[in-house]
């Protein structure tokens, strides 16, 4: 697997200069680099081997067993998540937000690779990227009707959210999806975390908390080995 967490102000400048030096640190071609149009949600999109163009469509995972392409995923405070299948050869990044951390979008990615590729979920390895973490992570009462609507359980909700002021709360974003991953089927051992709070460093991440508008964003982007 060839992989990158990278800081980038590509959504702000549109330069092609800088996406396909991207894609050449992952040895692919501009063109071979694909990305979704995210929109927070659980949609899965899959770049097949032999597949002709790329329409970019609307999704927030993106799934490949082909080693010619690199895909990947645009973050600024969201949970950007890698998955690598070492035994089927196929790898995924996941856009996670809150909205789709909320419907699963970790479970969801996992759930098309098995569908899709065979992959068995224990075989998987995963990196989680750095995101809004719990110490800048305030979120309103919308934010745990959403989990609870999605099906968190109560002890769910205790572990991802520390009560705040009122009616707020801080949503551990990165233990949230850590945990998806392991109820997906994940061995806890090979999901690695960051560690690293986007707003917290926002001065070296990119962070709409920090910036608003005039964050740039994180790529999170994968490949399957090329032997």
């Amino acid at each position: 697997m060839r992989h990158l967490f990278t800081s980038t102000d590509l959504v702000l400048r549109d330069d092609q200069a800088e996406w396909a030096a991207v894609a050449s640190s992952l040895g692919v071609p501009r063109d071979r680099l694909l990305l979704v149009k995210q929109v927070h949600g659980v949609a899965v999109a899959v770049a097949r081997k032999g597949m002709t163009g790329w329409p970019t469509p609307q999704a927030d995972i993106v799934i490949t067993e082909d080693p010619t392409v690199a895909v990947g995923v645009r973050t600024a405070d969201c949970a950007p998540i890698l998955l690598f299948d070492p035994v089927r050869h196929v790898v995924g990044a996941v856009h996670a937000g809150w909205r789709g951390t909320a419907a699963a979008a970790a479970g969801a990615a996992v759930a098309a690779m098995v569908k899709e590729f065979g992959t068995r979920p224990s075989d998987l390895v995963a990196a989680i990227g750095p995101c809004l973490n719990a110490c800048c992570g305030e979120v309103g009462p919308d934010v745990l009707d959403a989990f609870r609507a999605g099906g968190a359980d109560t002890s769910s909700i205790a572990a991802w959210f520390t009560p705040g002021a009122g009616d707020r709360s801080f949503l551990d974003l990165e233990g949230a999806n850590r945990d998806q991953l392991v109820r997906a089927g994940l061995d806890p051992s090979a999901i690695h975390v960051s560690g690293l709070c986007t707003k917290t460093h926002h001065q070296r991440l990119h962070s709409y908390r920090a910036a608003r508008d005039r964050a740039g964003r994180l790529l999170a982007a994968v490949r399957v080995a090329v032997p």
